[in-house]
């Protein structure tokens, strides 16, 4: 095992191999991606793939076939249609295309029916779609029976010990039972414990403020603080004031719909570009003052004109914030729409949340999300609630709604929706059908597929190392943090190559490449984080070399997400507050580091240190203004590190 960087330096991180291989022994030696892993179809030029990686956002390149007339581009493979019967489709199994029926549906005796032709699919979203799909089981049933091999929670659901079983089998074996296992006790299940390992657990220990129970990073404060502090001050905040101004000005719609298309839609992927120009038609004919095409269109422009003018950090105190009164407009229309149980409400209020979330607004978003959760179970609970035409949609915004709940129950005590009992039969989103009319944009679903594979890795972090429970032996936590570091290795690696971002280049051009990045090491860091208090409770701990090892693994992937601070504003639509709330959680963290002898030494030098901490507290300094938790979170960190330098001058450290 190579020696820990000393004298202030880190080791370079370096890119994972492709030939790997679980620590634990789960998986065979092909890895968890199987064949696929061989089956990348994105072109190899390398100038191209430089073009992915370092340009930007604005000028990536169009994968729409009809409009492929650059050169200096991917080479975006030809779209075409996937054969699989719906039966496949829901248990997310393959399906080999037979007819009249396939071979699972007569193994079933089931009903085979096949899509209508016209549903079109990139090979690069099918290729990650099948490696989610082979992720997502694999690891359900591995992880399970790993949990509670290792009794780590009381409720660990149970899984098949047989050896005999095929890879194929076992994953097969866990679809039927979650699929048989729904609960019947109606929707809004706050009361029904949660066995799946992938969502968040009701109680964790993940959010920044359990830092600040921790010896020496407690003393950075000069009075306690209750991990609650930040929802009590969001829910005494003031109401959000909406402009009243019943004229709106249509003359920039062009240029913010582009932007919509071009930087937002890339996150939410819930708007379908084909059928755009129908929906703005319809709007139109509307006034926009009724109808959801007018809410859906309001909502576009609000979140591309947001887009368009940076992060809202920048907006003055006092400014109204860009696309307020589109919002205002849309937020009039929701209460009817809240009413109707049907997808195209839900899609609203997704978006809706994506605005909130932009305006820094975490439980007017929940609000609006629960109303969305309760909506959308109604509909996912009964057979043929949602119509055909819809269904690629109601997979987009299913999957939206879980995304924004776990993020939300990551770093706020909220009563968990119910909506997450229909995980494993909503299938993943794999493309809106061909209109005639010409599409205003690219139907990406890449970096939104990549999303939900790692928002489900950090919840499986959360259940397994942070809930209530969970184990806090290091020798447990050893096997434990290398299969979750080795899941994170393979999520990385499962990337198609115009998302896969260089570990060290920083900053980099393209936004989508920097999210990805930023959530890699914020994952990493969590996976790692209790070595972290295994040192600092006691010092000697440090002696084990796996110890050790850890511990830099953890600080280093910290230090990652803290330098050059400032692309953080690249997720500023979806994760400014999420984002500003984890860089609060590392820089504590680091800050106890540097108090610690032992840990200190797996750091870079301290005048480095001491510039990225402030860089940090000038950064949160700046969202101070824009939520009260935010605020208290600045003042935290500002009064941290002044306490931090006196304790290093009291013990010698500086003069």
């Amino acid at each position: 095992m190579p020696s820990p960087p000393t004298n202030g330096s880190m080791a370079p991180l370096k890119t994972p191999t492709h030939s790997l291989k679980s620590p634990n022994g789960m998986y065979s030696d092909d890895g968890i991606l199987g064949q696929t892993g061989r089956g990348r179809q994105v072109s190899t030029s390398s100038a191209d793939q430089d073009m992915a990686l370092e340009g930007n956002n604005d000028h990536e390149p169009d994968i729409n076939p009809r409009k492929r007339g650059s050169t200096d581009t991917i080479d975006y493979p030809r779209r075409r249609a996937t054969i699989a019967c719906e039966v496949c489709r829901g248990r997310k199994s393959r399906c080999d295309g037979a007819k009249p029926k396939c071979r699972l549906c007569s193994e079933l005796n089931a009903e085979c029916v096949y899509r209508e032709p016209g549903i079109k699919l990139d090979v690069g979203d099918k290729l990650i779609l099948e490696r989610l799909n082979r992720i997502e089981g694999l690891l359900q049933t591995n992880m399970t029976s790993q949990a509670k091999s290792m009794s780590l929670t009381a409720g660990s659901p149970a899984t098949s010990n047989c050896t005999t079983m095929s890879r194929e089998e076992r994953n097969a074996d866990s679809i039927d039972r979650a699929m048989g296992a729904l609960p019947i006790t109606g929707l809004g299940t706050w009361g029904n414990s949660q066995t799946n390992i992938s969502t968040m657990p009701k109680v964790h220990t993940t959010p920044a403020l359990h830092l600040l129970q921790w010896p020496m990073i407690r003393d950075l404060v000069s009075r306690p603080y209750d991990p609650q502090n930040l929802l009590q001050l969001e829910l005494a905040r003031e109401p959000l004031q909406l402009g009243t101004s019943l004229s709106l000005d249509l003359s920039n719609t062009a240029a913010y719909v582009q932007a919509f298309f071009e930087r937002v839609n890339v996150w939410y992927a819930c708007v379908n570009p084909n059928n755009w120009t129908a929906y703005y038609q319809t709007a139109l004919s509307h006034g926009f003052r009724e109808g959801p095409e007018s809410c859906i269109v309001l909502l576009v422009l609000a979140l591309g004109s947001a887009s368009m003018n940076g992060s809202i950090s920048h907006v003055p105190k006092g400014k109204e914030p860009p696309g307020m009164p589109y919002f205002s407009a849309a937020w009039a229309l929701l209460p009817g729409l809240m009413t109707r149980n049907n997808m195209l409400s839900a899609q609203c209020m997704i978006l809706a949340s994506a605005y909130l979330f932009y305006l820094v607004r975490p439980l007017e978003a929940w609000t609006v999300l629960s109303s969305t959760s309760m909506k959308l179970q109604l509909l996912l609970s009964g057979q043929g609630r949602i119509p055909s035409h819809s269904k690629e949609l109601s997979e987009r915004v299913y999957w939206n709604a879980l995304l924004f709940e776990s993020d939300l129950l990551a770093e706020l005590d909220l009563p968990h929706s119910g909506i997450v009992q229909f995980e494993e039969t909503v299938g993943l989103p794999c493309g809106f059908e061909e209109e005639d009319d010409e599409p205003v944009g690219r139907d990406e679903l890449w970096y939104f597929l990549a999303e939900i594979a790692l928002r489900r890795l950090l919840n499986r972090v959360s259940h397994m190392i942070y809930s209530k429970g969970a184990t806090t032996s290091l020798t447990a936590l050893d096997t434990l943090s290398a299969e979750l570091d080795f899941q994170l290795t393979q999520w990385y690696e499962s990337l198609p190559e115009p998302l896969q971002f260089p570990y060290n280049q920083v900053p980099l051009g393209n936004p989508v490449q920097t999210v990805l990045r930023l959530r890699y090491f914020a994952c990493r860091t969590i996976i790692f984080r209790p070595y972290i208090l295994a040192v600092l409770e006691n010092e000697h701990a440090i002696l084990d070399p796996a110890v050790r090892d850890n511990c830099r693994k953890c600080l280093e992937a910290s230090v990652r997400q803290l330098e050059h601070i400032t692309a953080h504003h690249a997720g500023h639509l979806p994760y400014l507050w999420q984002g500003a709330l984890s860089i609060v959680s590392q820089t504590l963290l680091v800050m106890g580091a540097t108090m610690s002898h032992s840990l200190s030494a797996l750091l870079p030098a301290p005048q480095q240190m001491d510039a990225i901490i402030n860089e940090v507290v000038i950064e949160i300094e700046r969202y101070a203004h824009l939520a009260p938790s935010l605020r208290l979170s600045a003042e935290i960190i500002r009064e941290a590190e002044k306490r931090r330098q006196m304790f290093l001058r009291s013990v010698g450290l500086r003069v």
